[in-house]
């Protein structure tokens, strides 16, 4: 098991090469409380994955090979910019579904990108023969040790600003790397909500299986969500402190956006809402005096604002 002390070791080792996201009241998303949100939106590259991607080219010898990554979008565009960052090459292998937001990103990075057929998993199969072929170290986008870390530096620095008298947070999960994190950090001081699309729900199947499995990936969050398993971290976390996981509707999800803009002008992904269209659908409903917060993880809609 991986130590917390370690996020604690990956956020000294990335906080001058990322922002430090915004954590505000939100009063106007038409619930019947203020409410607490973390906007990691606003990070690099639209998203929490930055984090990581700084954490494990940070942590580890880069080959001349360079770095591979697979992605849905958002993981793909974090490595690259943290390649090109710290001056190492990086190819990328992203589905179709991606979209023509997240493609467009990564390809401003300059590196070097390969969009395949199917999903997420079929990237990562790309990525993997890659991998073997020439050398290249792969940044996997959630099921490793220097990913959840460097996610996890995300709830530390969120307990740094805020999340005073806050019960329990809403985490959105695709393949785990973000709530792996915040898990690993917090310990159980806080109940972590696990909040996933009924389309693409990965850890609900594998808790109730009792071990991930695979499962069939569709829906409007699939190229931020659309992990096929769980990953081996996460679940072992989520068991460990027996996480509750709930589902949300493309539809909750859609509304949740709406209110976002509405409430607090983000436009943000389907990803980057669906914490959030856990409260506002009733799809959580919190006890009488506990008190929720939201993180907001992805600002990379499809299409963009300016496709």
């Amino acid at each position: 098991m991986i130590d917390p002390a370690e996020i604690a070791v990956a956020h000294e080792r990335v906080r001058d090469r990322i922002h430090r996201t915004p954590v505000l009241i939100a009063r106007d998303l038409g619930l019947d409380a203020p409410l607490e949100v973390k906007l990691e939106n606003t990070q690099l590259t639209g998203s929490f994955k930055v984090r990581g991607a700084f954490n494990s080219l940070l942590s580890r010898a880069v080959p001349q090979a360079g770095i591979v990554a697979a992605s849905g979008g958002n993981h793909g565009a974090a490595v690259a910019y943290a390649a090109r960052a710290l001056g190492h090459p990086a190819r990328i292998f992203v589905p179709e579904l991606a979209g023509p937001s997240k493609i467009a990103l990564i390809r401003s990075t300059g590196a070097d990108l390969v969009v395949v057929s199917g999903t997420y998993a079929e990237a990562l199969a790309a990525a993997r023969e890659h991998e073997a072929r020439t050398g290249a170290i792969q940044v996997h986008a959630y099921d490793d040790p220097a990913t959840v870390t460097g996610q996890g530096t995300l709830m530390r620095e969120w307990e740094e600003q805020g999340l005073d008298g806050v019960d329990t947070v809403l985490i959105a999960v695709g393949g785990g790397g973000l709530i792996g994190g915040a898990l690993l950090w917090l310990q159980g001081r806080r109940k972590v909500v696990a909040v996933e699309p009924e389309s693409c729900a990965t850890l609900g199947a594998a808790r109730k299986a009792g071990q991930p499995v695979d499962i069939e990936v569709g829906g409007i969050a699939a190229n931020a969500l659309g992990a096929k398993r769980i990953g081996s971290i996460c679940f072992d976390l989520a068991q460990r402190f027996d996480t509750p996981v709930v589902t949300v509707t493309d539809d909750a999800i859609e509304a949740a956006q709406h209110r976002l803009w509405q409430g607090l002008r983000q436009w943000v992904e389907p990803a980057g809402a669906t914490a959030l269209a856990a409260l506002a659908s009733g799809a959580y409903t919190p006890e009488p005096g506990e008190r929720v917060a939201v993180l907001v993880c992805g600002a990379n809609p499809a299409p963009g604002p300016f496709d």
